[in-house]
């Protein structure tokens, strides 16, 4: 499952308790990503997929659900 592996990236990446992170949890506001965060886990999706993430569509995701549904589209 996406949402899982997408899970495991931001955890990786940064240090939060695992039960903040659900699909509708707001990357900034409610995970306290930085925008260093934000690249970290956006080049960790990227290498995982194999796909690319445009720039100006990562300023767009805003929730976790933005990035799962992002990534599901990309690989389907």
């Amino acid at each position: 499952m996406v949402f899982e592996k997408i899970k495991e990236m931001i955890l990786e990446k940064m240090d939060i308790d695992p039960n903040s992170i659900k699909y509708t949890s707001l990357i900034v506001e409610d995970l306290n990503a930085d925008s260093l965060d934000i690249i970290d886990v956006i080049l960790a999706i990227e290498e995982e997929y194999n796909i690319t993430v445009p720039e100006e569509l990562v300023q767009d995701m805003r929730t976790v659900g933005d990035i799962v549904s992002f990534v599901e589209n990309e690989i389907n």
